[in-house]
């Protein structure tokens, strides 16, 4: 017997049908998701905005390399700014991006922990 699951409302909202351009600008972003620090920095953020200094001392990176990461992030059109005063604050563009990083982390606790998988 064959059990068709429905895709729930909310993972379906922008569903498209799949071409390359889809495919090739997903492939972009998992890219740089693939570099620890990145992902750190994107997890960080999806908790709250922060500026450099900030998040240097919570991922435990320079400034600089920080700084370098959030330049390729914000060219990929991952995050985006606003001024704060004298600092530059940085924050995720949109939800999606948000709930597929929260997601892959936790995924990565699953098999970390070798906790039970479940939807």
């Amino acid at each position: 017997m064959s059990i068709s699951k429905q895709p729930s409302p909310a993972s379906s909202a922008h569903q498209q049908a799949v071409d390359e351009r889809r495919l090739s600008e997903a492939a972009g972003v998992f890219a740089l998701l693939a570099d620890s620090t990145r992902l750190h920095l994107l997890w960080l953020l999806a908790q709250e905005e922060a500026d450099v200094g900030t998040l240097s001392e919570r991922c435990a990176a320079s400034r600089t390399g920080v700084s370098q990461h959030l330049a390729k992030l914000r060219l990929a059109g991952l995050v985006d700014t606003r001024r704060e005063g004298r600092h530059v604050v940085y924050r995720l563009t949109d939800g999606h991006l948000r709930r597929l990083v929260i997601e892959a982390l936790s995924h990565a606790d699953h098999r970390v922990t070798g906790a039970a998988a479940h939807d």
